[in-house]
């Protein structure tokens, strides 16, 4: 399993992660809820929400447009606050975190994966995957190492020069994955990561993810409509106005 902890300079969360998350599951939630609004108007977008993701495990997150799924993401990556229950991501409670410290576990223990990609148009596919490592300052030949290897990884060591709008849909959320890797998180959450490719391309990235989260020892939150994503996860939980109603 790689050393997720490697080169984080013995920052807070990392140590503390590396202290107490090994009993842990990678992220736990309990009784979670979050409301947006107030009065008639007001929207329950989680009731009550109670799941674990075990370590090195892929789990898929289904259910409709509204069910919830993007409002949990965001919960369990520090995005967002609740309104009632917890949320623990490798082995730190988040409420506990603070603002410096939840912009840390972000930077430092998780990776985020959008559907709309999320590259920065005029850095080459291998300058978008440099960024994370840019942010913490990373020694620039272990840097290019990094990207190096992961461009290669998802199969685009021959297309680093190259500008988000000169790849294809499916090279671009690659490019994304390599990205989410780079500072060696914990956790990778990933919304809708196939909403934007066809089936094929979906099918090809999926199957990408699912190697990854196996070759990097990483744990990955996918939420996705997409039937061959959760043929390949390891766990399902569907939602369903706000509620977790099936564990598969």
């Amino acid at each position: 399993m790689t050393d997720r902890t490697e080169g984080h300079g013995g920052t807070a969360v990392a140590g503390a992660a590396a202290q107490d998350g090994g009993g842990e599951p990678m992220v736990r939630v309990e009784d979670l809820s979050r409301t947006y609004g107030t009065g008639a108007a007001a929207v329950h977008a989680l009731r009550g929400v109670t799941f674990t993701v075990p370590r090195g495990e892929l789990v898929a997150l289904k259910g409709r447009s509204g069910s919830g799924k993007t409002t949990l993401l965001n919960l369990v990556g520090g995005l967002d606050t609740p309104d009632g229950g917890s949320v623990a991501v490798d082995g730190l409670e988040l409420a506990a975190l603070g603002e410096k410290g939840l912009l840390e576990l972000r930077r430092e223990r998780i990776g985020f994966i959008f559907q709309s990609f999320g590259l920065i148009p005029i850095l080459s596919a291998a300058e978008n995957v440099g960024v994370p490592m840019r942010l913490r300052k990373e020694d620039p030949r272990a840097r290019e190492e990094r990207v190096e290897l992961l461009l290669g990884l998802v199969g685009l060591a021959d297309h680093a020069r190259q500008r988000p709008g000169e790849l294809s849909g499916g090279q671009q959320q690659r490019v994304a994955i390599a990205r989410a890797l780079a500072n060696r998180p914990a956790l990778i959450i990933a919304d809708e990561p196939t909403g934007q490719l066809d089936a094929e391309t979906g099918h090809a990235v999926m199957e990408l993810l699912r190697a990854v989260v196996r070759s990097e020892g990483v744990t990955a939150l996918v939420a996705t409509h997409d039937a061959a994503m959760l043929d390949l996860a390891d766990r399902v939980l569907e939602l369903n106005d706000g509620r977790i109603v099936e564990h598969v």
